[in-house]
């Protein structure tokens, strides 16, 4: 197995652990066990419980910081206004389950040392200035990435999610408005 394969491997069985268990479950030799490595094995790729909280907020969210970016450059309307808009929406809800390990990885760095929120601080910060300068109308460009926001935020946490017809007409509703002037 390779280095990548059981760095991975751990990352989930990380997630895994705050997921089923709760975050106060989280131990490098509970995550050692369910990986199948030793805890030494474990130790190589995150000597501490800092950095494997790391790791499972930095790994899912550079993956998807470059699907929110490709989206960028795959926006092919003639308009660009609302081009960084429109990908962050598309981004947070392309797949319908949000990404449960990196909501597990975010939990967990809330909960045991929020500095390591700071790549998840920075990417918001990085997206909301394009948003910002999006060519929309920068509160209404704003409330729609809230707006998101607490879409991603009801899934997370199971409250009241919407069925998937009324979620597809939300997320078409939500892109509409990225296209036109609000009054």
């Amino acid at each position: 197995m390779s280095k990548n394969d059981t760095r991975s491997k751990i990352l989930k069985a990380a997630a895994y652990i705050v997921q089923t268990e709760g975050i106060l479950n989280l131990t490098l030799e509970a995550t050692a066990e369910k990986a199948g490595v030793s805890k030494g094995g474990l130790l190589y790729h995150f000597p501490s419980k800092d950095a494997l909280v790391a790791g499972m907020v930095q790994d899912p969210m550079q993956s998807y910081i470059d699907n929110i970016e490709r989206n960028v450059d795959q926006d092919t309307l003639q308009d660009p206004r609302g081009r960084w808009t429109r990908s962050f929406i598309k981004g947070t809800f392309g797949k319908r389950n949000p990404d449960k390990d990196m909501d597990a990885g975010l939990m967990a760095a809330a909960t045991i040392n929020r500095d390591l929120l700071k790549p998840v601080q920075e990417a918001y910060a990085h997206w909301q200035d394009h948003i910002d300068n999006d060519g929309l109308d920068p509160i209404n460009a704003t409330i729609l990435r809230l707006a998101v926001d607490g879409l991603w935020f009801s899934e997370i946490f199971d409250l009241a999610p919407l069925e998937d017809d009324t979620r597809q007409l939300v997320l078409e509703r939500l892109l509409q408005l990225t296209k036109e002037d609000w009054k």
